[in-house]
């Protein structure tokens, strides 16, 4: 199968089966009316060649309805434009399902970034000893998000799960009674998921995929590259997570929800392992084996189930019982069954009591707020004159502040809730061990003072010398500069200096792309993180610190996402890169991590991305002064243009108007508000960038992800400067990974389907400057790669994205008709307040397919 061209097994194993499986779908009638599946292809017909003939999305619903209809009410038409977006919403599930079944045979599992092909590389260049050092250091972490992308009920995430098994073996019977299931079961969840309901949602992939994939993959590297002669001491792949923890714009997430959740995640890998250890009881019958077992089992099973917090069994304990197996199998009973006990052991070493680190997460202006509330409420543990001091002296003061401050001495939530959350951390390490909260990150972190406060409030609720990291997260342009010297206040400040002896030394710092990406542009964002890289890393060799980056990639390229693990084998020997850490969310998850095939693919892809770098290719990929000034002229350009236009007195109110921006409020796919400060005035600063990068998606015009390129390419074109960039893409991966990322944003662009408001009186113009900007980065990004087409050397991704468009082309349509109706009622003398409000529904309810659809945009 492997012989076939990448493009050829997916036109034969995703393709051909969807075209089969989606033929049976569409006859199946989901309620009394059962001529919808024969009117949708009809419709789907029309849309196509209405946009190929210049028609707005009303004229192309207008003519379907001429030709299709007859002489319909307007709640006929309104209820079966509801019947479509049931549909392809679940059209858009059969794919999802069919690409995740096929997965193993479209990807070579092998193949180059596997484990495999990294082990045999190194046997090949006589780099094993490089290779085993490296993974004795190397770590991958993935840190699951609850940022709401794509958030399917439960109950469709087990039909997904079931089906995708049918569809694997070509069980048709299964696959229908599936599909018909599929069509009777609501999408829409009626109520905004708590945070402790995303936590959930999210410990299904723990339980289900990550699991087994990583003790696998750390079983594989034990038997095959170290050979069971040293140890490998080194939990290469480990977990973070958000839900429950990340108090950033979500007033929902409170101290009971993130003690929860810590609990959640503890019972979780402890019933993970108590299934484990029921499958070993069948085997391990052997005298002196047989009594352990079923002592590991009897005191598993009561701290799961029969327990409200009470451990029967500690880590230490199980850990010790589990190797006294294993020196038991290898001595008296021939090495039976080792490597089921070995896995297990892996699993025990990786994931602790605590599966995944649940991190805090608050905003840096939250934290002035508690300050100010201290200050007010507790007068005495601060200067008079306080709030008038400079950074410095303030910092003085906040290193050497000592307290024991209770929350309930407090009025103001926010202090409630933060004190409490601190005195959360430490209650969560002593039930989950240290690993199970050890992180606190600073979000819009823009000076060390916001450093200072967060260690800070360690010290204000008596916990001395604190376990855990403080984070800081730089997101703007203007942070992201100063970065490094902020960092170096921190350094040499007696206090932090010595918290981070305590801490080994190590310092994780998270860059921002979503939120930079909003401020300063595509190019700019990233040609921003990659010179905080170097300067931060620079600045931490100087004072023998181990610099962390922890990356906010999100899922599409213009949150950083696309091509990850090539960005991470992009980056040269000048940026610290001793670990991957990075940000997963919404269908970033399901769709790189949601199966155990995909899961270890991506994983393994990652990992090899390290190795390339400190193995392979360590002094490779480091650009030239000539071509970093290239990289920084290019940057400033497109900033520039990206400033200009967000500065266009029509870009909010476009977003306001002519997106769906505001819908992204009432689709109840996550807990946290889409905006910081919930004013009814829009105000770009406390917008979130999911609902702002996402609202250019349902637009199909994904101005984050390449407004600005072609300007910036333009420059050396008509300044006959184009060799430089022309070399830059040829001699650089980073440059060129950018900009194939870009190429996946373009190619998920629509044009046609908005093609009605380049006449409108007021967008025109605005809607203009967006389709010329996409028109010259398009043309000069082929021109640039050689290309004919977008995602040329992508096939199989191009063919997918492809598909995608293809099934969600009518809800789109729907969409902006519905759109362009509340417009003209709105506008209208006399608005039919009703009718507005089913056209709103609509919009909304089509927002979920296309969300969903996007899943292959990480």
């Amino acid at each position: 199968m492997y012989s076939l061209p990448k493009l050829e097994r997916f036109e034969q194993n995703v393709a051909s089966k969807f075209n089969i499986y989606n033929s049976i779908f569409i006859t199946l009638p989901f309620d009394e009316i059962n001529n919808t599946g024969v009117l949708l292809p009809l419709f789907a017909d029309i849309c196509e060649h209405g946009y190929k003939k210049n028609q707005s999305p009303e004229e192309i619903f207008d003519t379907f309805v001429i030709k299709y209809l007859e002489n319909p009410t307007e709640d006929e038409k309104t209820s079966l434009m509801f019947r479509f977006i049931q549909y392809v919403e679940r059209q858009v599930v059969l794919f999802d399902a069919i690409e995740d079944a096929s997965f193993d045979v479209v990807n070579n599992m092998e193949g180059r970034g596997s484990l495999r092909n990294m082990k045999e590389r190194a046997e090949q260049r006589f780099k094993k000893d490089e290779l085993i050092t490296f993974l004795n250091t190397f770590k991958v972490r993935t840190v699951l998000t609850a940022h709401p992308t794509q958030f399917y009920p439960g109950s469709v995430l087990g039909i997904i799960t079931d089906l995708t098994e049918a569809i694997k073996i070509n069980d048709l019977n299964t696959i229908k009674e599936l599909l018909a299931q599929l069509g009777k079961t609501p999408f829409i969840k009626k109520e905004k998921p708590t945070p402790f309901d995303e936590a959930v949602s999210i410990i299904w992939y723990l339980e289900n995929v990550f699991y087994h994939t990583i003790g696998e993959m750390m079983q594989y590297v034990q038997k095959n590259i170290f050979k069971n002669k040293t140890s490998l001491d080194n939990d290469i792949f480990n977990l973070g997570f958000w839900p429950g923890g990340d108090r950033d714009g979500n007033p929902f997430v409170t101290t009971e929800i993130t003690l929860k959740v810590a609990d959640r995640l503890r019972t979780a890998i402890l019933k993970c392992y108590y299934l484990d250890i029921r499958k070993l009881k069948r085997k391990l019958t052997f005298a002196g084996v047989e009594e352990l077992i079923s002592s590991i089992e009897n005191k598993l099973y009561r701290s799961v189930f029969y327990s409200e917090g009470t451990i029967f069994i500690s880590q230490d304990e199980l850990a010790n019982d589990l190797q006294l197996i294993k020196s038991l199998l290898i001595k008296k009973h021939q090495s039976l069954y080792l490597d089921e006990i070995e896995n297990l052991i892996s699993k025990l070493n990786v994931f602790g009591y605590h599966f995944a680190t649940l991190d805090i997460r608050q905003n840096s202006k939250m934290h002035q707020t508690v300050f100010q509330d201290i200050i007010n409420t507790k007068p005495e543990l601060f200067p008079s004159n306080y709030n008038e001091l400079d950074e410095i002296s303030k910092i003085n003061i906040l290193s050497n502040i000592k307290a024991d401050l209770n929350e309930k001495d407090f009025e103001n939530d926010v202090t409630k809730k933060t004190l409490s959350s601190i005195k959360a951390i430490k209650s969560i390490q002593e039930r989950n061990g240290e690993l199970g909260c050890n992180r606190y990150i600073i979000s819009n972190n823009e000076n060390a003072l916001n450093v200072i406060e967060a260690l800070s409030l360690f010290q204000l609720t008596n916990w001395k010398n604190p376990s855990v990291d403080i984070v800081p997260l730089f997101e703007s342009v203007e942070d992201l500069q100063k970065a490094d010297k902020v960092m170096e206040q921190l350094y040499t400040n007696p206090i932090y200096k010595n918290h981070l002896s305590n801490r080994k030394n190590i310092q994780t710092i998270m860059l921002g792309f979503s939120d930079g990406t909003k401020d300063g542009g595509y190019l700019m964002a990233n040609w921003g993180i990659y010179n905080a890289k170097i300067a931060i890393s620079n600045m931490s060799r100087k004072y023998n610190i181990n610099v962390v980056f922890f990356d906010g990639r999100g899922g599409p390229p213009a949150r950083g996402g696309g091509k990850t693990n090539q960005f991470y084998a992009s980056l040269g020997p000048e940026i610290e890169n001793k670990q991957i850490q990075l940000t997963v969310q919404g269908q970033t998850i399901s769709s790189n991590f949601g199966t155990l095939d995909s899961c270890r693919y991506n994983l393994e892809n990652l990992l090899s991305a390290g190795a390339n770098n400190q193995v392979f290719h360590h002094e490779e990929n480091h650009l030239t002064t000539k071509e970093k000034e290239v990289m920084q002229k290019l940057s400033e350009i497109s900033y520039q243009k990206y400033i200009d236009f967000k500065s266009h007195p029509k870009f909010v109110p476009y977003l306001e108007n002519m997106s769906t921006l505001n819908y992204y409020a009432k689709t109840n796919i996550g807990s946290r508000p889409s905006k910081r400060k919930q004013s009814s005035q829009l105000n770009l600063d406390d917008l979130r960038a999911i609902p702002f990068v996402g609202s250019w998606s349902q637009l199909k015009q994904n101005v984050p992800g390449f407004f600005g390129v072609g300007t910036a390419l333009k420059y050396f074109e008509q300044n006959e400067k184009w060799d430089d960039v022309q070399n830059l893409y040829n001699n650089s991966l980073f440059f060129k990974t950018l900009l194939e990322n870009s190429m996946m944003a373009l190619s998920k662009s629509f044009f046609p389907l908005t093609a009605y408001m380049k006449n409108d009186p007021e967008y025109g113009v605005f809607w203009n400057i967006i389709h010329t900007e996409y028109l010259e980065t398009k043309r000069l990004l082929l021109k640039i790669s050689g290309f004919t087409e977008l995602m040329e050397n992508y096939p199989d991704g191009k063919a997918s994205v492809a598909m995608r468009e293809k099934i969600v082309l009518p809800l789109l349509t729907i969409q902006q008709y519905a759109l362009l109706k509340i417009k003209t009622l709105k506008e209208s003398d006399n608005p039919d307040e009703k009718q507005i409000a089913v056209y709103e529904k609509i919009v909304t309810r089509s927002l979920f397919g296309n969300i969903n659809a996007s899943r292959n945009s990480a």
